[in-house]
């Protein structure tokens, strides 16, 4: 903002910037000015509201004290970062050093003394003279005055007065603080009122009278903003700048100078050229994009702020200013023949920014001074032959080009060249080497033919190249090429190379070309390719930019580096900087390798190879865009609503208010109506038919064809056969579905599931009913009696079928009826749908399964795997030591609800090892393992042979088998005859006990025993002596049983006493170990 400091006094100094250039931002509302006492870092904001100019005066400072400042810009964003700070500036009195003199002493000795000390004794100090208004704004006034003669040596300091003019009444401006600066800032005054001043000098000793009277002051602004400035010319310059040239404003009071803006023509998109005002009406733009146009306008600025922009500059393109071109170079002797010299050269490297309209050839013999013209008139091409010359002896040419601008300066002279006749038999130099395409790692070299070709036609060309300092030439192509180009590849990024070429025919080997300039191998900054494309027309095109054209480029497009001229299958069309090669009629034969160079240039090449599979991509959108079709985001497919309805429909990417549609049903196209609902909505391209009843009639093909423009599109949906019938299936059983859910139906039809208990739960749910609706459970159309009865108001019925097996196979229906109509739903419980159930109940056996636990038995070991519900028809396996067992005498499988064993008869050392329970839920295996070896298996084999000779022990005592009752009533004199069957092995031993003592046998008592298991007792003639308890026992050595039989003797006579109805007695076991079986 270059910030500057003025005026500064004891406590007062102006600061004024420059205003910002403000293009790219909103405009600035206003400024805050700070400040900072140097070898501080404390800022300080001088001014509480923004202030509009860009001047304002800072008071309140410290005398003898340093200051800096900066300001800060304020517009509708917000406050900006600070300015740079300005240089520092001392708050003292610039009058203080004309108030020293120096007075001249005897001896050649000075002395400085102040003025005061000569004024003497001052005590009441003089009024301040001059006072008068430095600086009037809209915001305040600067008053300024001359201090009192004399002033005495006492300091001073002043008070200001301000009165309305014609009020009469004076008021002290600074009455709390004095001012010791000739120079204050008032501000606050009243807008539109007029105000006189007055200023009183103040010391130790008193106050003076006031000064007189300023004239009448009103705060307003003295300057305005400038007016814009006139015509705006743009000129060229550079490749990358531009001379912007502009009128003067008409009123340029107080400017502080011009910012430029420019913007590329078309974009509207302005950018600021310079961020401090330039005082002079001409200034060179720099950093321009090379061929880019722009436009150019002006706004001039004071301390109120920037003018209105200027008109805007007429559109230039930015490229080098006309001038004559460069000399060409080059000069090589293509041929002679003993009178005439042929020559070539290189055109100049700058046009000068026109095109060359031709060359001049001077000629002179080397032993001469005086050059002579050799053409009278300009030569258009490279190539002249000088006719006239005198055989043997030596010449010397030099060329000048020739533009709009004039004649440049002339090349070098050439070497000598001897105008003696060819005659060799080799062709002579390839001549005009130019490179293109200069890339990272390759180029292509370009040349032209021999002039001279030998005793017969080129057949081909050697390409040396080298180094730039290298000594020893290299061959890039180790056959001969019939082209006049040559790409060479696999270069040094970064190095400089030179080349030859060699021309070839039946007698030889030519001698080389000239040298050709060093190249350097690497890509040109911002390098372009040609991009091969289709424009809005279908018409295929390769296209090419280049930004660093001048007036002068041309734009050479080329087929195998020979330039393109056949008008019947190729159009160029160039604009600028751009150019495009047309093909006009593409085929097979367009394919090849195509450039394109741009003169007048640092070399802008570039090469695009075009083959059958590019052709192809371009010809196939080529043909989209000639032939336009309408984007589908969806193909005609169908859906089916709930109530049957069938519903066909696509969506197009786009489609236009002006679109057009048809719905067409085998051949035959169909109108909107009440069988056929048609409707299009434009705004997201779907097109639907609705049809209410989808029924046999319908089958056949649906199309659509939509027209937008000259884009068109179809699509078709087949439903015959087996697709049809699918549609009509689907449409019919919602539509049944539909009129099923008005009355009571099922939500969700009858399915199964196993509860965490192992039990299977039939679940369903309903919707629809009410209080009058039915519910029942059927198996196999019987009705199936619940517990409890469902509540339909909670929408859930369910049935428990604990420890499900195939008695409960069958067919499982719920039902629903009321007078709206009924529903049922059905599941058998059978086949797939039983063994599901099974597989879901092993999921949950298996998870609950316990540890393989051992019980042993007489018959061997068992082992027993525990779990919720088990059922022989689960998937389970036995395994011993990973082999599956079969069920077998000595392994058998069984079980039973609460479990699952595995029962080892009569084990063995080789039953040892570990045993595995494998249940399968038809996704997952579950498994409980045990090893029954060592310790476990000792242990269970010991208890094993313990249980077994128990049972044996048990199997074969002696016992009774049946007979003999428990209570025997009887009459006195009858014969008592007690009888039984006994077993044993071996067989037993049989003894009779009256009341627990052995009985005597007699006529009267006899025992009989028969084949040593029939027993009886015969008691003759009982008396009521016989009374009592007898007991038979019956023992071997495995032990044995006693059985108790109580007799009852009456007389005759005598009512048959009252006893319970005889029961068969119950034994009493005799261990083996009994010493004697009465006890």
């Amino acid at each position: 903002m270059d910030l500057q400091c003025h005026d500064a006094n004891r406590d007062y100094v102006i600061v004024t910037w420059k205003p910002p250039n403000t293009t790219t931002e909103s405009p600035v509302i206003g400024y805050f000015i700070d400040r900072c006492e140097v070898g501080t870092d404390n800022w300080v904001q001088c001014n509480d509201a923004p202030v509009k100019i860009c001047k304002y005066p800072v008071t309140g400072l410290c005398e003898g004290r340093s200051y800096v400042f900066r300001v800060r810009a304020v517009n509708s964003a917000g406050v900006s970062r600070p300015s740079r700070v300005s240089d520092a500036v001392a708050a003292l009195d610039p009058g203080d050093l004309k108030r020293l003199q120096a007075i001249h002493l005897e001896g050649e000795k000075d002395i400085v003394v102040c003025q005061g000390d000569l004024e003497g004794e001052v005590q009441i100090p003089g009024p301040p003279t001059n006072v008068h208004a430095s600086e009037i704004s809209r915001n305040y006034v600067v008053l300024s005055w001359d201090p009192p003669v004399p002033r005495g040596r006492d300091p001073l300091t002043y008070f200001i007065e301000k009165s309305v003019v014609g009020s009469g009444a004076w008021q002290r401006e600074n009455a709390q603080t004095a001012v010791r600066s000739p120079r204050y800032a008032v501000f606050d005054l009243a807008d539109g009122k007029s105000y006189v001043f007055r200023v009183l000098s103040a010391s130790k000793h008193g106050l003076s009278d006031p000064s007189e009277v300023t004239s009448p002051i009103q705060a307003q602004d003295t300057i305005v903003a400038p007016s814009a400035p006139g015509r705006v010319l743009a000129s060229r310059n550079t490749k990358t700048s531009v001379v912007v040239q502009w009128d003067k404003p008409k009123h340029a009071e107080d400017l502080l100078g011009y910012y430029v803006d420019c913007c590329v023509a078309g974009t509207n998109l302005w950018e600021p050229c310079n961020h401090k005002p330039i005082k002079y009406n001409r200034f060179v733009v720099h950093g321009l994009t090379t061929g880019e146009q722009y436009i150019f306008r002006v706004k001039a600025v004071n301390a109120v702020g920037a003018s209105e922009n200027s008109q805007e500059s007429d559109a230039i393109r930015v490229q080098a200013a006309l001038t004559t071109p460069s000399h060409p170079y080059g000069i090589t002797l293509l041929n002679c023949d003993g009178h005439a010299m042929t020559l070539g050269w290189k055109v100049p490297k700058f046009s000068g920014g026109a095109a060359i309209l031709g060359y001049y050839i001077d000629k002179r013999e080397v032993q001469h001074t005086n050059w002579h013209e050799a053409n009278p008139s300009p030569v258009k091409d490279t190539v002249f032959t000088v006719e006239g010359l005198m055989e043997g002896s030596l010449y010397e040419f030099k060329i000048a080009a020739a533009n709009l601008a004039g004649i440049g300066e002339p090349s070098d002279p050439s070497e000598h060249f001897k105008c003696q006749a060819w005659t060799m038999p080799e062709p002579g130099p390839a001549y005009d080497l130019t490179f293109c395409e200069v890339r990272d790692s390759s180029l292509v070299l370009l040349w032209k033919a021999p002039v001279y070709s030998g005793s017969s036609p080129v057949s081909g060309y050697f390409v040396d190249f080298k180094e730039e300092d290298a000594g020893e030439w290299l061959t890039v192509n180790q056959t001969a090429t019939a082209n006049r180009y040559l790409k060479a590849s696999d270069l040094q990024r970064g190095r400089t190379y030179v080349f030859r070429v060699r021309a070839v025919n039946a007698s030889g080997v030519g001698g080389p070309s000239d040298t050709s300039e060093p190249v350097l191998v690497e890509a040109r900054p911002g390098t372009k390719e040609i991009s091969a494309g289709v424009d809005e027309d279908g018409n295929i095109y390769l296209a090419f930019d280049c930004p660093e054209v001048t007036d002068a480029s041309q734009f050479t497009w080329c087929k195998s580096y020979q330039e393109i001229s056949d008008e019947g299958r190729f159009r160029v069309e160039t604009a600028a900087d751009h150019s495009k090669l047309y093909f006009k009629s593409p085929d097979k034969e367009d394919l090849g390798t195509y450039s394109v160079s741009v003169s007048d240039t640092d070399g802008v090449s570039s090469s695009f190879a075009l083959d059958a599979e590019e052709l192809e991509r371009l010809m196939l959108l080529s043909n989209e865009i000639k032939n336009p079709t309408i984007p589908l985001k969806s193909e005609l497919a169908y859906e089916i609503f709930d109530k049957g309805q069938v519903r066909f429909w696509l969506q197009a990417e786009h489609l236009s208010p002006d679109a057009s549609y048809r719905f067409i049903i085998n051949d035959r196209e169909v109108s909107d109506s009440e069988a056929h609902r048609i409707k299009c909505d434009k705004a997201t391209g779907v097109i639907e038919m609705v049809m209410d009843r989808f029924t046999i009639e319908n089958e056949g093909t649906y199309t659509v064809q939509i027209h937008d423009g000259k884009a068109k599109s179809q699509s078709s949906l087949v439903l015959i056969g087996d697709a049809f019938r699918t549609v009509l299936d689907e449409a019919e059983f919602q539509r049944k579905e539909f009129l099923r859910k008005q009355g009571p139906h099922f939500a969700e039809y009858l399915h199964w599931e196993v509860t965490e208990e192992c039990a299977v739960r039939l679940v369903c749910k309903v919707a629809n009913t009410k209080r009058e609706t039915v519910f029942k459970w059927l198996k196999d159309d019987v009705l199936y009696e619940t517990d409890k009865v469902p509540d339909l108001e909670k929408g859930v019925c369910e049935l428990l079928i604990p420890k499900l097996s195939k008695k409960d196979h069958g067919e499982y229906k719920a039902t629903l009826k009321d007078e709206r109509g009924q529903d049922a739903s059905v599941l058998e419980i059978a086949g797939k749908v039983y063994e599901d159930i099974i597989l879901a109940m092993s999921r949950v056996c298996g998870m609950s399964a316990s540890p393989l636990k051992v019980l042993c038995t007489p018959e061997g070991i068992r082992l027993q795997c525990f779990m919720k519900y088990f059922t022989e028809e689960m998937k389970v396996n036995w395994y011993h030591k990973d082999a599956k067992i079969p069920s077998s005498e000595h392994m058998r499988i069984g079980g039973s609800e609460e479990m699952a064993w595995l029962q080892i008869c009569e084990p063995t050392e080789k039953d040892k090892g570990k045993y595995t329970f494998e249940i399968f839920d038809g996704k997952s295996n579950h498994q409980r393992s045990l090893d029954l070896s060592g310790q476990a298996f000792d242990e269970a084999f010991a208890e094993f042979q313990q249980l077994k000779a128990a049972a044996f022990a048990e199997k074969n005592r002696g016992r009774v088998v049946g007979g003999l009752p428990d209570v025997v009533t009887i009459m006195e004199g009858k014969t008592l005859n007690l009888t039984c069957t006994v077993f044993g092995s071996p067989d037993p031993e049989v003894v009779w006990f009256k009341n627990d003592q052995d009985i005597l046998l007699s006529d009267h008592f006899s025992v009989k025993v028969e084949q040593a298991k029939f027993v009886s007792m015969t008691i003759k003639g009982v008396t009521s002596e016989d009374s009592g308890k007898y007991s038979m026992s019956v023992k071997n050595k495995y032990g044995g049983e006693k059985i108790d039989v109580t007799v009852s003797v009456y007389k005759h006579g005598e009512k048959i006493p009252e006893v319970a109805l005889p029961q068969q007695a119950k034994p009493k076991l005799i261990p083996a170990s009994a010493s004697s079986p009465a006890e």
